[in-house]
Order: structure tokens, then sequence, then C-alpha cells
């Protein structure tokens, strides 16, 4: 008995034929590389299925080409296991020898229980990079004690540079980006309330949107890209050139030295830079609502101050300052985990500014809703 099955092309063929005693002889002929199986591989794979049987006598000597891809295919009809009556050219045998060394697939279960795994092993590294940064906040509450008690010990160059690095250096790219935000917020929600007649309602709306939660939201986003970032690489080339440790050496608290000017430089410029984005926001929402629903300057803020509480604008500054402390303290902490090599420094300061960003959304969300009744 002889059946023949061979691709569309005709390149790849399979023979099978059964004895007179019952065996089952199964001959592969043609070419088995990824240029004759690619077309329709599954079709392939079935057919050698459909005359395959593990007890069958599979002959290989007759195969023109094969490669990874052809040897794959008869690897997956074989189950994976080599068949005991198997004659192969000495030339090809490094395909299934390949094949074979490969490991075998996981379940589903252990997929599953994988997965589980590394969701466990985010979570508790989060937990501890939280705990982390909770103790790193008590350390400088301490330090900045201390340094009450002595005032000469106090970092105000370190302290000014940081303001300076956080705020004046921020002023061109805030202001800009505050602006842009006051204009767009300021025509799509002008368009909607043109609709229903309720032009005048743009000045709340933006007011609120502006002084509560963009202007500090937006000052925090920028300063964790750009402070953040440079915090965590300055601390982290300091230990990959070895100053972390000549300071500890020295007797000098590194926490006292590097992470108290940065936070306390940061309570200080952060809301400034708030400030400085909410009036920048507030010009660009002016300038917005002239143009589209021509509502002039001035009644524009005179709707502004009587109808947008001065508790807002608190807020907002509070929330500037809560942010900037955060984004300080998440940003040394990575520093500090950096590894004394280029690769850490990099993938450790890309952490920290993501980190930065979701704890700022994260915290900016709970204070949203905590205190969703004030100044209404």
């Amino acid at each position: 008995m002889l059946a023949q099955v061979n691709h569309d092309d005709e390149r790849s063929m399979v023979q099978c034929r059964t004895d007179n005693d019952g065996s089952v002889r199964i001959k592969i002929l043609g070419s088995w590389d990824i240029r004759a199986v690619r077309e329709c591989p599954r079709e392939l794979l079935e057919r050698l299925r459909s005359v395959g049987k593990p007890e069958a006598r599979w002959d290989l000597t007759q195969i023109k080409d094969i490669d990874a891809a052809g040897g794959a295919l008869i690897w997956q009809a074989w189950n994976r296991t080599r068949p005991r009556n198997l004659l192969l050219r000495p030339e090809d045998a490094w395909v299934l020898d390949n094949l074979a060394a490969l490991p075998p697939e996981l379940p589903a279960d252990s997929t599953d229980a994988r997965t589980r795994v590394d969701v466990l092993r985010s979570l508790l590294d989060m937990l501890g990079a939280t705990v982390d940064i909770i103790a790193l906040l008590g350390a400088v509450a301490l330090e900045s004690v201390a340094l009450l008690r002595s005032p000469r010990d106090i970092p105000g160059r370190e302290i000014t540079a940081t303001v300076y690095r956080s705020g004046a250096q921020a002023i061109a790219i805030s202001g800009f980006v505050g602006f842009l935000i006051g204009i767009v917020l300021s025509y799509l929600s002008g368009e909607q309330l043109r609709d229903i007649g309720a032009e005048s309602y743009v000045v709340n709306l933006t007011g609120f949107a502006v002084l509560r939660e963009l202007g500090p939201l937006l000052a925090a986003i920028l300063n964790a890209g750009r402070s953040g970032s440079a915090m965590t690489a300055q601390i982290g080339l300091m230990r990959v050139t070895g100053e972390l440790e000549a300071i500890s050496v020295l007797g000098i608290s590194p926490v006292r030295r590097l992470v108290v000017p940065k936070a306390i430089g940061q309570l200080v410029a952060l809301p400034l830079v708030v400030v400085w984005t909410d009036l920048t926001g507030i010009v660009g929402a002016m300038l917005g609502a002239r143009l589209q629903l021509a509502i002039a300057f001035r009644d524009f803020l005179h709707g502004l101050v009587r109808l947008v509480p001065l508790s807002n604008v608190w807020f907002g500054l509070g929330k500037g300052a809560l942010f900037g402390l955060l984004v300080a303290l998440i940003s040394c902490h990575f520093g500090f985990g950096i590894r004394p090599d280029t690769e850490s420094l990099s993938a450790g300061t890309t952490r920290a500014v993501v980190t930065a960003l979701t704890a700022v959304l994260l915290v900016d969300a709970v204070l949203a809703i905590v205190f969703s009744h004030l100044g209404m």
C-alpha cells in the first residue's frame, strides 16, 4: 500500500507504506526549509500527524534541504520525542539535536503560577520601596531637626542650588505648558458651554481646574521628569565613582549631605512653580475665552475672583509642596539603590521617573477624593 501526501508546490512530500507484516514505513522527501513550509505549515503538520504513528519507521534520508522551520514541524508531529526507528543523514542530525535540547513548554498551570509569582513579587517590591521611602522621610526629618539645633551646619548653598534647578530653570517650560493647557481647556469647555448658553461658566471651570488640579499636577509631572531624574542620576553617579563610600568613610551622613538639601529645596521651589503655572494657565484661559466667547479680560478676572474661593489656591500650593517632597524622596531612594555600573544607573533613573509620576498621580487622586468638598 502506497500513499503519498505532498505540499501544493510538490516540494515537501510524505510517503506512507504499510508492509505485509503490518509495519508502517514513512518516508519524507523533498525540501523542508523555510521557503518550502512557510505557505501552509498547519496543513503539513496535520498531514504528518495523520500518517505518523509512534511505532512507525521514519526515513529522512531522502530529504534535500532541512532547516529549523521544517525540523520544527516534524518534531511537533513526533510530540517532541524522537521515534525509535529513525533513519537520518548525519549532516541533518544537528536540526533534531537542537530541537531536542530545547526546554519543554510549561503547562498552562505553570504559566499561571509564574504570572501570579511575578505579580506577587512586584507587589512585595512596591511595598518594600514604600517602606524604604517612609524610612528615608523619617531620616530626613531627624536630620532637619538636628540642623535646626546647629544653624551653621545648614547646607544653604545646596538648598539654593536645588531651588534654582527645580524652580528658576523650570520657569520657561512650565509657563509654556501652563499657557497651552489654559488655552486648550478654555477652547474645549467654551465650545460645549456655548451650545447650552452657559458661556460665563467657562470662568468657573477653568479657574477650578487650573488652580486646584492642573497647575500643581503639571508642575509636579515636569518636576519629576526634569529634577527627579537629575537627582537620581547625580546620586547614582556618585555611587558609580565611589563618592558615596568616601562620604561615609569621612563620617558625613549621606542623608544630611544629599537628601535634606534636595527635600527642602523641592519644598520651596515647587509651590513657586505652581504659582507660575497657575498664572500662565489663567492667562491662556483668558485668551481662549476672549477669542472664542468674546469675554473681556476684566470680566474674566472679576468672575475668577468672585467665583473661585481662595482656599483652592492654597490647596494647590499645598499639593505642590507635597509633590515636590515626594519626588525628592523617590528620586533619592532610587539613586541610593543604584549599583556601581552604568547599566544600573540608566535603569534606576528610568524607574525613579516612572515611580515618581505614578506616585504623584495616585496621591493627587486620593487628595481629590478626600478633599472633594474643600473650596466648593
